[in-house]
């Protein structure tokens, strides 16, 4: 049997949904059951619900150890997608106990229970940093520990290292790095936030550029991995470093509302982080608009995906084709 942790997220419903559709006994972990709802939404979606109801339901958290005691018994694989995406500084404690500490606990627990192989989803924010005669940042950059990483950025290196810790203890591991995941169904979280504000009539656009890839390729090219005999690497899942501009402008056109028109200078998002971190000073809320969220929109970072096409032999979806497929407003 195969475990999911984060069966309620983005990439872990889509797993979910990948792999009981071509017959695979999973068990699913769940905080709240609330949460479940999302993910039976996305298999009501593309009409699976019969897959769905095949999926074992077990409520546990990964900080939570008692609570892991049982779900490891007779698992064979297990696809650690669960962790917490967060730019607000205000969180930079839960995520060093979320991505590091609950990322241990699942290794230990695949250990101790001798399960075949993990696979972890990582992020291309654990990647390394560009020397001076670098221009692309592959799986063998190296992480400069000088320089500066985002809480969110360190949180995931750190769980990468655990994930390490558990390979040279005999455990067969995958790391993979996506960049950003585009799919349906989770409009309140990593990129559906995105989605959500141009809905809203979002005005500025950047000119920074970062890595974009549909959340369908992540989840195919993850179970070719972890079906494969390849064990002990990392891979980067990216189909296009794209311009901030051009990917507004493909959503807008897709939820047919207007582009974002006004250019977001350097100077404007010094000033804007600075004005929502004074107001999150008298909210409880999470602030989405961190300085370290306005600044990645600027960067102009570039990622290769080389070394994923040439293992698997594959290819990835088109990024502006997909958003114009999966979320045009008809």
């Amino acid at each position: 049997m195969i475990l999911i942790t984060g069966g309620t997220g983005l990439v872990g419903a889509h797993l979910l949904l990948h792999l009981t559709e071509n017959g695979e006994k999973v068990r699913a972990i769940y905080r709240k059951e609330d949460k479940i709802q999302k993910t039976k939404l996305l298999f009501q979606r593309y009409n699976k619900l019969a897959f769905f109801n095949t999926i074992e339901w077990v409520q546990a958290n990964i900080v939570d150890i008692p609570s892991l005691e049982t779900i490891f018994d007779n698992i064979t694989k297990v696809y650690h997608c669960a962790g917490l995406i967060s730019f607000d500084p205000k969180d930079e404690n839960l995520l060093r106990k979320t991505n590091i500490e609950g990322t241990a606990n699942i290794v230990n627990f695949c250990l101790a229970k001798g399960v075949q192989k993990l696979c972890y989803v990582s992020s291309v924010a654990a990647l390394g940093d560009l020397a001076a005669h670098e221009t692309i940042i592959t799986e063998e950059t190296e992480w400069n520990p000088e320089k500066h990483h985002n809480d969110y950025a360190i949180s995931k290196y750190g769980a990468e290292m655990e994930i390490w810790r558990g390979q040279q203890e005999g455990l067969d591991v995958i790391i993979v790095n996506p960049g950003v995941i585009i799919g349906p169904g989770f409009e309140n979280q990593g990129s559906g936030l995105l989605f959500k504000k141009i809905a809203n009539g979002l005005l500025f656009y950047t000119s920074g550029k970062t890595a974009f890839v549909a959340v369908d390729d992540v989840v195919r090219m993850m179970k070719q991995l972890m079906e494969s005999t390849i064990c002990n690497e990392r891979f980067i899942l990216i189909a296009e470093n794209i311009v901030f501009k051009d990917l507004f402008n493909t959503i807008a056109d897709a939820l047919k509302v207007k582009r974002p028109s006004i250019e977001a200078k350097p100077f404007i998002m010094e000033i804007t982080w600075r004005l929502y971190w004074f107001f999150s000073l008298f909210s409880q809320k999470t602030n989405h608009v961190s300085k370290d969220t306005l600044r990645s929109f600027l960067g102009k970072k570039e990622f290769s995906n080389h070394k994923i096409k040439t293992t698997l032999n594959t290819s990835f979806l088109n990024v502006h084709q997909y958003i114009k497929e999966t979320f045009t407003v008809n």
